[in-house]
């Protein structure tokens, strides 16, 4: 496997009594890349991520996380990973200090009270140390949540809609840190989000899922060019309303 492939998904697939909630999917996401994972809900976006995680067992293909197989070695692959999720919270009754240093023992991280230290600076929390999770402002626990994903340094970084419900301004205040991070740890990053704006300022590529299937792919500043319409937020209505059109 190449080195500069963090993630590699080949065949995966999730199927139920009702049909596939993911058919079949294979992609890669590179060493310092961002890629977004789009698509209507029910598409099989958090499904696809739930099985990264290991959360959920796939019934087809294989994930292949820094060249290791995630259903033979994730002990050894779980280090390396972690998330930030608009339905994964953290524990409310947990103050700030509390989630980092419960969440870093989780992940082994060491120098763990240095790290802690170094993370509210770094996500502008030190005023919020031993202010409990469940008082937080939308703008405060999304900044915990993310400081909770980066703590053990992962190589990749699964981010499930991470801005959602937030303001313009502290939006791109979270965009810019997971940028940052990106750039600093050559780390890949898969996220999901119905902001199409975002998506064309932060993402290098997209993939549109539709059905459980990946219809389309490409640079999210040309690829709706290339498919006629006027902008991605365009073309993901259309995939959306019209997946047969787009149909490989």
């Amino acid at each position: 496997m190449d080195k500069g492939i963090i993630l590699k998904i080949s065949g995966l697939a999730k199927k139920y009594e009702a049909g596939a909630a993911v058919d079949r999917i294979s992609f890669e996401v590179g060493a310092g890349k961002i890629i977004g994972l789009l698509g209507p809900n029910g598409a099989g976006k958090s499904t696809t991520i739930n099985m990264i995680l290991g959360i959920l067992d796939p019934t087809e293909g294989k994930i292949e996380i820094l060249g290791k197989d995630m259903k033979k070695q994730h002990s050894e692959i779980f280090k390396s990973v972690n998330f930030s999720a608009v339905y994964a919270h953290v524990p409310e009754n947990l103050t700030v200090w509390q989630n980092l240093y419960v969440f870093g023992l989780l992940y082994e991280v060491k120098n763990l009270k240095e790290k802690i230290v170094s993370l509210v600076k770094e996500f502008d929390l030190e005023n919020f140390m031993d202010t409990r999770a469940g008082l937080l402002s939308s703008g405060e626990i999304s900044r915990l949540n993310l400081a909770k994903a980066v703590m053990n340094d992962p190589m990749l970084l699964l981010l499930d809609e991470p801005t959602a419900s937030l303001d313009p301004s502290i939006a791109e205040t979270i965009r810019e840190k997971i940028k940052n991070y990106v750039r600093k740890s050559g780390a890949a990053v898969l996220w999901t989000s119905h902001n199409m704006r975002e998506v064309e300022d932060v993402c290098d590529e997209v993939l549109f899922l539709s059905r459980g299937k990946i219809l389309l792919s490409g640079n999210p500043r040309t690829l709706a060019a290339k498919h006629g319409k006027n902008d991605l937020e365009e073309l993901f209505i259309s995939v959306a309303r019209e997946p047969l059109t787009f149909e490989r």
